[in-house]
């Protein structure tokens, strides 16, 4: 049986998307801080503790897995919204630190066959406030570009997903510190993505022949057309 990783499994687009994969027969490897809410995903799915962050717990992962046929890393976040000028570096060193070298260090860890990574649209567009998420996702879209440039006579894929708004329990929660009115507001008006329309491109991906690479999916609500065009509907 093939065997996936999963990273930032506990919640959102890398919880459904360890449901989709064990669905489609997968043997998941859900991994994520959180251990406790692994264990509800469900049958075909096993726990691991990882913080990306962390390069001994990365080991540990490396340990339990034999054999990495795919690789989702999507263990990520934002966490503010501040101008550049007054943003705190701490905060971008964190958000570098979990977007970018926390998938660098899993990829290098598990040697994976095939690579998935979780992008942004952050990686394509820029906008007010998005500073310390738009650099990281930049810099996580040359990571995979570099990448597949390295690994290609080796029979590696290596592809990106690259969502737009995607309306999850904990993403922008996180990002405005708990203040949920805020959160909900970014998606007001807008029929934004789930986590399972992320979850069911990633298997889509993960699903092609092995002689065929998507490099990149970049999938949006209809009403989102770039960073700062939302068509919102009127309440």
């Amino acid at each position: 049986m093939r065997t996936a990783v999963v990273t930032g499994a506990s919640s959102g687009i890398g919880a459904a998307t360890a449901r989709r994969l064990a669905a489609d027969g997968w043997d998941v490897v859900a991994a994520a801080r959180r251990l406790d809410r692994l264990s509800s995903l469900g049958p075909g799915i096993r726990p691991q503790a990882l913080d990306v962050t962390d390069a001994r717990s990365v080991e540990q992962l490396a340990d339990v897995v034999e054999r990495c046929d795919l690789l989702v890393a999507n263990a990520g976040g934002a966490f503010d919204l501040a101008p550049v000028l007054d943003g705190d570096p701490d905060v971008w060193a964190r958000t570098y630190d979990v977007n970018v070298i926390g998938t660098i260090r899993c990829v290098q860890a598990l040697r994976p066959a095939h690579v998935v990574l979780t992008g942004s649209t952050a990686g394509r567009w820029v906008y007010e406030g998005g500073g310390s998420y738009v650099a990281a996702k930049h810099a996580l879209a040359a990571v995979r570009d570099t990448l597949r440039l390295e690994l290609v006579e080796q029979g590696v894929r290596v592809s990106e997903v690259a969502p737009g708004m995607v309306a999850t329990d904990e993403f922008s929660t996180v990002r405005f510190g708990g203040d949920e009115a805020r959160a909900a507001a970014v998606y007001a008006g807008v029929d934004a993505l789930t986590a399972e329309d992320i979850a069911d491109v990633i298997a889509w991906v993960a699903s092609r022949p092995a002689h065929v690479n998507i490099d990149l999916v970049q999938v949006t609500p209809q009403q989102q057309a770039s960073a700062t065009k939302v068509a919102r509907h009127q309440p």
